[in-house]
């Protein structure tokens, strides 16, 4: 733990850095790992994972173009089955994009030189992402050169474990144990799972279109819907996920229309984007507003599906014959001539009994 001392800018003044002040003061929590990883992939993956748990405890809003979030790499060559060697730091790195560059780019410069039977010097360097190359910022200390020494006007701050397991108990539920229980719970993929926790914010908002969807065996259709139409409409307004015209119950509540078949996936697309237009309603409201329940009642299915089936005898024909895709076409008609509001499944089976 320490506290912003400011920063050096060496971009924005021609033959000259700058000195910020504005943070100056700031906490910081640094966290510092051993040389675990062998990878810009793991690296990068590691900084994510970090980003997201800090955001999601509410511990810094992880915005990194404002340098509240930022990546100091230390990157070393070796060859097989030797010790390690001597490392570089690259620092205050401010963009996953910049973090795996500087990395690759690192390894490039290092490698050269190991190559051709030079000698790493420990220092730390500065990325620059116009140039794509590291230049040298200082050398780099050891521990000793810092002279540290105890200061006899601050006490030593001793944290009990008490403390520390109270803490702990006060945690939320984290990203990890949560993609668990997603996978475990709602029957979804790994790959949905970490997408729907890449933050506490979208997580919550999930569980609650899945609770009002009906509950957990609507898991995997409320997450391709979140994932999906919503993120989508999301990005393509520029809104957060707090500024979202449709609420949780709101989605989950159409979610719940689809399931038990009053609407099918094309209407409750319809149904949803009126939602984002008209604020507050919701989709039971829309549906009868809009006439968009799902036609279900057999008789009227089976007229529309004689009369397509008249006026297509020579695709019955094709299909007849074991050509599939004159099926999907009759399907196609019938669902155009029912404007969209007939049981795709229910039309389906029909269909096959009558055409025998």
């Amino acid at each position: 733990l320490e506290e912003d001392a400011g920063k050096s800018i060496h971009d924005q003044f021609e033959g000259m850095s700058g000195i910020d002040l504005n943070r100056a003061g700031t906490p910081l929590l640094e966290i510092v790992s051993e040389p675990d990883m062998r990878s810009v992939e793991e690296a990068v993956a590691y900084i994510k994972s970090i980003h997201t748990l800090v955001r999601w405890l509410g511990i810094s809003d992880g915005n990194m173009a404002e340098g509240s979030f930022r990546a100091d790499c230390n990157v070393s060559l070796r060859r097989p089955g030797q010790p390690f060697g001597t490392r570089c730091e690259l620092k205050n790195l401010n963009s996953f994009r910049f973090i795996e560059q500087a990395i690759n780019v690192e390894i490039e410069r290092q490698m050269e030189i190991l190559e051709y039977g030079g000698e790493i010097d420990q220092e730390t360097r500065l990325f620059d992402p116009n140039k794509m190359e590291t230049r040298s910022m200082r050398s780099k200390e050891e521990a000793n050169d810092y002279r540290y020494f105890p200061d006899p006007d601050l006490l030593s701050v001793i944290i009990a474990d008490k403390q520390i397991e109270a803490a702990r108990a006060a945690l939320p539920e984290l990203p990890a144990a949560r993609r668990e229980r997603f996978i475990a719970d709602f029957a979804v993929t790994e790959y949905d799972a970490h997408v729907l926790t890449l933050s506490r914010e979208m997580a919550d908002f999930y569980e609650a279109v899945v609770a009002a969807a009906g509950g957990a065996k609507q898991g995997k259709v409320s997450a391709n819907w979140v994932m999906g139409e919503f993120s989508g409409a999301l990005n393509k307004a520029g809104l957060d996920l707090a500024d979202s015209p449709v609420s949780a119950e709101q989605l989950g509540g159409m979610i719940a229309r689809i399931v038990d078949n009053t609407i099918n996936g094309k209407i409750a697309k319809q149904v949803f984007g009126f939602m984002w237009e008209a604020e507050g309603k919701s989709a039971d409201d829309i549906i009868a507003e809009k006439g968009l329940k799902q036609e279900t009642d057999t008789g009227a299915i089976e007229a529309i599906i004689k009369e397509v089936l008249a006026a297509n005898e020579k695709m019955v024909e094709e299909y007849k014959s074991g050509k599939e895709k004159a099926f999907n076409g009759l399907v196609g008609q019938v669902m155009k001539a029912a404007k969209g509001k007939a049981n795709p499944a229910q039309v389906n089976e029909l269909m096959k009994k009558l055409i025998g």
